[in-house]
């Protein structure tokens, strides 16, 4: 079931709300520059499961309205609030993928993780995408600004590169028409907006200030957030457990997908 909710005037996000009655809430939150449609695979499993698998397209991807500001991490995660508000959520999971784990690190700081029991973090782009002088972790920033270059001069040629490493599994070639066009759902302004945020945005606080038992898992093999940020969330977050993912690169919820819903649910029953 699939419908719109405010966050502000005038910007409304798409929500996938799938088994509603289910037993316990999971809060998917997608990285980018996919939307909730990146879950799939855990959206065919889970819900038979029992769960509650609820999928929010952030502002300017997939369905949700495309407004030309909110992309930094503050607002995004008042976005979610917002319809954390709405739904009238308790005790729920908020997993986060890539971008959408960052944001879900910023959730919990900047609400005190209001509602959340649990934290399922998937390759997040935390605590810094990008390297620093005091942080020699992540990626260089060139290659944020060459993503930025692709966006505005040829988007659909950036995106088919970045789809180029973002799994470690062989895949389709109609499977990857289909992550090129999740892609492509979204605004051209708002993709380069989210890696303009990935320049200026650092999480080092949010991480310390968890507290809810969080689940880590992370692709060895990934190129986009490297695996050693898993690691560093790992030591700053104490009640977290860090399960690599050997035969993965950064989307680990496709290239070991039966081990991923295992895992998860593994994680939630505890």
């Amino acid at each position: 079931m699939g419908y719109y909710i405010s966050v502000e005037p005038n910007v409304n996000l798409y929500v996938e709300d799938l088994n509603p009655e289910g037993k316990r809430t999971i809060v998917f939150l997608h990285g980018w520059p996919g939307s909730h449609d990146l879950f799939e695979y855990q959206f065919d499993v889970l819900p038979r499961r029992g769960y509650r698998c609820i999928g929010i397209d952030q502002r300017g991807f997939g369905k949700s309205d495309k407004p030309w500001h909110g992309y930094d991490y503050n607002r995004l995660a008042d976005d979610v609030r917002c319809i954390v508000e709405a739904l009238k959520l308790q005790d729920f999971v908020l997993a986060g993928h890539s971008t959408g784990g960052a944001i879900a690190l910023r959730y919990m700081s900047r609400y005190t993780g209001y509602g959340v029991s649990k934290l399922a973090l998937f390759a997040a782009a935390a605590p810094s995408l990008v390297k620093l002088p005091n942080f020699p972790y992540g990626i260089e920033k060139n290659v944020v600004t060459d993503i930025i270059e692709g966006t505005y001069n040829d988007r659909p040629k950036m995106l088919r590169g970045f789809g180029e490493i973002f799994f470690f599994q062989h895949t389709s070639e109609p499977f990857n028409e289909w992550f090129l066009q999740l892609g492509l759902q979204a605004a051209g302004w708002s993709t380069a907006a989210i890696a303009n945020t990935w320049l200026q945005e650092q999480l080092f606080y949010d991480i310390e200030s968890i507290k809810v038992p969080t689940l880590i898992i992370h692709g060895i093999h990934d190129k986009v957030v490297p695996f050693e940020l898993g690691e560093v969330q790992h030591y700053g977050i104490k009640n977290s457990i860090l399960l690599p993912f050997e035969f993965s690169g950064h989307g680990a919820f496709y290239d070991e997908h039966e081990k991923f819903n295992e895992e998860l649910m593994k994680f939630i029953e505890k």
